[in-house]
C-alpha cells in the first residue's frame, strides 16, 4: 500500500518519492521514480554491535531485475538473475561512495542498503534514482546518518546544459557528469563525482557544477521535508571510549609517533618506524591486560593519531610523508614492447606504483555480447584490471575480480573509450589487461597511462594519448585550512580526505572519479584540484610521448589480419547459403572467421594474409552483380538445342543463344563448343527476372577448327 506520495519538478521531469508498507520489517524503505523508471530502496541496521571490527561494515547492493524492462533474459537453461552485471556493481559502488562519508566516525553497526530497479523505461537511468532512493531511505530511518544527499546527472547537448539527460541525449552530449552533494550551512558541498567526457575542459566541468547546484539543493530540501514529516528519531550514537586504555596508549606513545612520522627520511617507504612502533604498542597493551582483548583498541587509536599528525604536517609544515612538495609528482618511467608474442605491451611506473598493460587484437566475432536490463548489444573495446595481493606485499586468495577491480577497470576503460578509432577505420576488437604489479596509490590512473602506451605500441590509431593522475586533500575540519595534493601515495590515500582521479588528453578531460572521507568539497577545492590535475596530466603525457611519440604504423606480425568490404544486403543469403553451408565451407577452406552485419558489411579475419585475401576475392565473386556490356571468360556448363549455359562467376551464369556464337547459322551448338570449354562472352541484356543474355560473337569468339 502507498501511504504518502511526494513530488518535485526537476527540469522537464518530475521526481516522485512514495512511502509504502512493502518492507515493514526494514529500518526504512521508499519507492522513487523518474518518468517510468522506479527504484525501491531499503535501509537496514543490524542490532548487533561490531566494535571488534576495524572497519565500518556498510554494504550497498543495486539489483537489476529483467522484469523491470519487460524482458526474459538469460541462457536457455537459466532464466533468473544470477551474479550482478558490471553495470550493477558500478552503480552499487557509486551509491556506496556517496553515502559512506556521511555516517558518524567510529560507527560500527552493520548497515545494508539494497536498491532494486523495479521498472525501467529505457529513457531514465536508474543510477541517479537509486542514489536518491538510498539517501531517502536512510534519511527517514532511525539510522544515524548526516544526510540527506542530492544526486543529479548533467549533460551538454548542442551547447546547452541538460539535467538528467536521456540515453539518446547522452549519446550526443559532450560529457556525462554525475554529482552527489550535501548541504552544509546553506552551501552545496560535492561528495561524489563520476564523469565520462569527450575531452571536456575544466571550465565546462565547473560550469556544469554551478548549473547543477539549484537542482541538488532542491532535492536535498525535498528529502528533508519528507524526513521531518515522517518524524523518525535517530538512534543516539556515542562512540565507546575507554579512558584508561587510551591514557595508557597516550603515555606509551608520548612523542614517539610524532617523531617517527615527522623525522622520517624522504621516500615512499618511510613509515616503517611508525609501523614498528604500533607493533610495540600492541605488545605492551597485550602484556598489561592479558586475556582481555584490549589490544584490539590499539589500531583504531593509533590510526587516528597517525592521521592527525600527517594532516597537521601537510597543512602547517607543507611536509608530505615522502618529502615531496604539494604539487610534485613521483618519478615517472614509461616502457613499451616488453612481451614478444603479445600484440602490444607497456609498463608505466610512478614511484612504487607499477602497472603492466597487455593488449590483444581480435576480429569482430570476438566482441563481448551484452544482454542486460539496460544494455543489449556488443562491446568492442574492453579494459580489465587485476590487483593481485603481492602488489601490496601481502598474501591472499586469488578468486574472480572484486568490486574494486571491476570499478578501476571501468574507470580506465571510460577514460580511453572516446579515443578509440571508429570500427570502419579500425575494425578490430580490442582487449587490454592492466596488471597492477606494485601499488602505492592510484593504480587506476597508472592503468590509463599504461594502457595508452600499449595502444600505441600495438599500432592502434588512437585520436590522442591519455594520462591520469590522482589529486588528494588534507583538511583540518576545525580550522577549515586545507592543502590540495598532487599524486597521492598510499599513506595520503589512506589518511587523507579525498581521492580525486582525473584522466584525459592534452585537449581535455575524458574521465573523473572522486570520493571523499569528509562531508564534501566546495567550488574552490574542486577548481584547484582540476587545475593541479591538468598540470600533472600534461607532464605525464610528455613522458609517454617521449617513449613512443605516436601509434606504430604497422600492427604486430602476430596480430590477426582483417579485411572489410560492403556487399549488397540482398546477397547475404548467397554467402551464408542454406543452413550456413556456404559460409562454413569458406571458413574451413580459408581458415578464417567471417562476420556479416545486416548492412552488408563483411569482415574477414585470419592469421594468413594470403588466405584472407583469397577468401575476400571468392566472396566478392559470389556477390558480384553482372552488368550489361561486361565481357567474361566463361565456362560452358550445359549445352541445349537452343543454346548453351555459360558460368560467368561463382553463382551466376547466362545463356548464349545458338544464333549468338558465330555470324553464320549453325545446325547445333556442339558444332562450335563442348561442355567445359572456356570462351569469351559479352553481356548483352538482363531481363526483368534477372536472366542474363550473352553473346559470343560480340566478345570475339572464334570456334576451334
Amino acid at each position: 500500500m502507498i501511504k504518502d506520495t511526494f513530488e518535485l519538478p526537476i527540469g522537464d521531469k518530475t521526481l516522485k518519492i512514495q512511502l509504502t508498507n512493502w518492507a515493514e520489517q526494514a529500518s526504512a524503505s521508499c519507492l522513487v521514480s523518474l518518468g517510468e523508471t522506479a527504484v525501491f530502496a531499503t535501509a537496514q541496521m543490524s542490532q548487533k554491535n561490531t566494535d571488534d571490527k576495524d572497519f565500518f561494515p556498510l554494504s550497498v547492493d543495486y539489483e537489476e531485475k529483467f522484469y523491470a524492462a519487460g524482458k526474459i533474459l538469460g541462457s536457455r537453461f537459466l532464466k533468473r538473475e544470477s551474479r550482478p552485471s558490471d553495470e550493477a556493481i558500478l552503480t552499487s559502488r557509486m551509491i556506496d561512495r556517496a553515502v559512506r562519508p556521511l555516517f558518524p566516525k567510529d560507527f560500527k553497526k552493520e548497515i545494508q542498503i539494497i536498491a532494486t530497479c523495479m521498472s525501467f523505461d529505457g529513457e531514465n537511468d536508474p543510477d541517479i534514482i537509486s542514489m536518491i532512493a538510498g539517501s531517502c531511505a536512510l534519511a527517514i530511518s532511525d539510522i544515524p546518518w548526516n544526510g540527506p544527499l542530492g544526486a543529479i546527472k548533467v549533460g551538454k547537448v548542442n551547447g546547452e546544459f541538460v539535467l538528467n539527460p536521456t540515453y539518446k541525449q547522452r549519446e550526443e552530449s559532450q560529457f556525462e557528469l554525475t554529482l552527489s552533494a550535501i548541504k552544509h550551512d546553506g552551501e552545496i558541498l560535492i561528495n561524489m563525482i563520476e564523469m565520462a567526457g569527450r575531452e571536456a575542459s575544466e571550465e565546462q566541468v565547473l560550469e556544469a557544477f554551478e548549473f547543477a547546484k539549484e537542482a541538488l539543493s532542491n532535492i536535498i530540501d525535498f528529502q528533508k521535508t519528507i524526513a521531518q514529516k515522517i518524524g523518525n528519531k535517530k538512534v543516539e550514537f556515542n562512540p565507546a571510549v575507554e579512558t584508561g586504555i587510551h591514557a595508557d596508549i597516550t603515555e606509551f606513545l608520548g612523542t614517539k609517533l610524532d617523531d617517527a612520522i615527522t623525522k622520517a627520511s624522504a621516500g615512499e617507504k618511510n613509515l616503517g618506524a611508525a609501523e614498528a612502533l604500533r607493533d610495540e604498542l600492541t605488545k605492551f597493551i597485550k602484556e598489561k591486560y592479558p586475556n582481555e582483548g584490549k589490544e584490539k583498541q590499539v589500531l583504531p587509536f593509533f590510526e587516528k593519531e597517525m592521521e592527525r599528525i600527517i594532516i597537521r604536517n601537510i597543512i602547517e609544515k607543507n611536509q608530505r610523508p615522502d618529502g615531496r612538495q604539494s604539487d610534485q609528482i613521483r618519478n615517472l618511467t614509461a616502457e613499451v614492447a616488453l612481451l614478444p608474442r603479445t600484440h602490444g605491451s607497456a609498463m608505466f611506473h610512478r614511484g612504487l606504483t607499477k602497472v603492466l598493460s597487455i593488449l590483444t587484437l581480435g576480429g569482430p566475432g570476438d566482441q563481448q555480447l551484452l544482454d542486460g536490463m539496460e544494455i543489449i548489444g556488443k562491446k568492442r573495446f574492453m579494459l580489465h584490471y587485476n590487483f593481485p595481493p603481492f602488489s601490496t606485499g601481502e598474501t591472499g586468495f586469488m578468486r574472480g575480480p572484486k568490486r574494486r577491480e571491476i570499478g578501476h577497470g571501468h574507470l580506465a576503460e571510460k577514460a580511453l573509450l572516446p579515443l578509440i578509432p571508429d570500427p570502419k577505420d579500425f575494425p578490430y576488437t580490442i582487449r587490454i589487461v592492466c596488471e597492477a604489479l606494485s601499488s602505492n596509490g592510484s593504480t587506476s590512473m597508472a592503468s590509463v597511462c599504461a594502457a595508452t602506451l600499449a595502444l600505441m605500441d600495438a599500432g592502434v590509431p588512437i585520436k590522442s594519448p591519455a594520462a591520469g593522475i590522482s589529486i588528494g586533500l588534507a583538511k583540518d575540519e576545525t580550522s577549515g585550512k586545507y592543502k590540495v595534493l598532487t599524486d597521492i601515495q598510499g599513506p595520503e590515500d589512506h589518511f587523507g580526505d579525498m581521492d580525486f582521479k582525473v584522466a584525459g588528453t592534452k585537449n581535455g578531460i575524458t574521465a573523473i572519479q572522486m570520493d571523499i572521507k569528509i562531508n564534501g568539497i566546495n567550488y574552490d577545492i574542486m577548481k584547484e584540484a582540476l587545475e593541479k590535475a591538468k598540470d600533472a596530466r600534461l607532464k605525464i603525457l610528455d613522458i609517454i610521448t617521449k617513449e613512443i611519440p605516436e601509434p606504430r604504423k604497422n600492427l604486430s606480425k602476430h596480430a590477426p589480419k582483417i579485411v572489410s568490404f560492403m556487399i549488397n544486403p540482398s546477397k547475404i543469403g548467397e554467402v551464408v547459403g542454406p543452413k550456413g553451408a556456404v559460409i562454413n565451407k569458406l571458413i574451413e577452406e580459408f581458415d578464417v572467421a567471417i562476420d556479416i552485419e545486416d548492412s552488408g558489411l563483411v569482415f574477414i579475419t585470419g592469421q594468413n594474409q594470403m588466405l584472407v585475401e583469397s577468401c575476400v576475392d571468392r566472396i566478392k565473386g559470389m556477390v558480384k552483380e553482372v552488368e550489361v556490356g561486361e565481357v567474361f571468360q566463361g565456362t560452358v556448363r550445359k549445352i541445349m538445342d537452343f543454346g548453351a549455359f555459360v558460368d560467368l562467376i561463382p553463382g551466376q551464369s547466362g545463356l548464349v543463344h545458338i544464333s549468338k556464337f558465330v555470324p553464320n547459322q549453325i545446325k547445333s551448338v556442339k558444332d562450335v563448343v563442348r561442355e567445359g570449354d572456356v570462351i569469351p562472352v559479352k553481356v548483352i541484356g538482363i531481363d526483368d527476372l534477372g536472366r542474363i543474355n550473352l553473346s559470343a560473337i560480340d566478345a570475339g569468339f572464334k570456334p576451334k577448327k
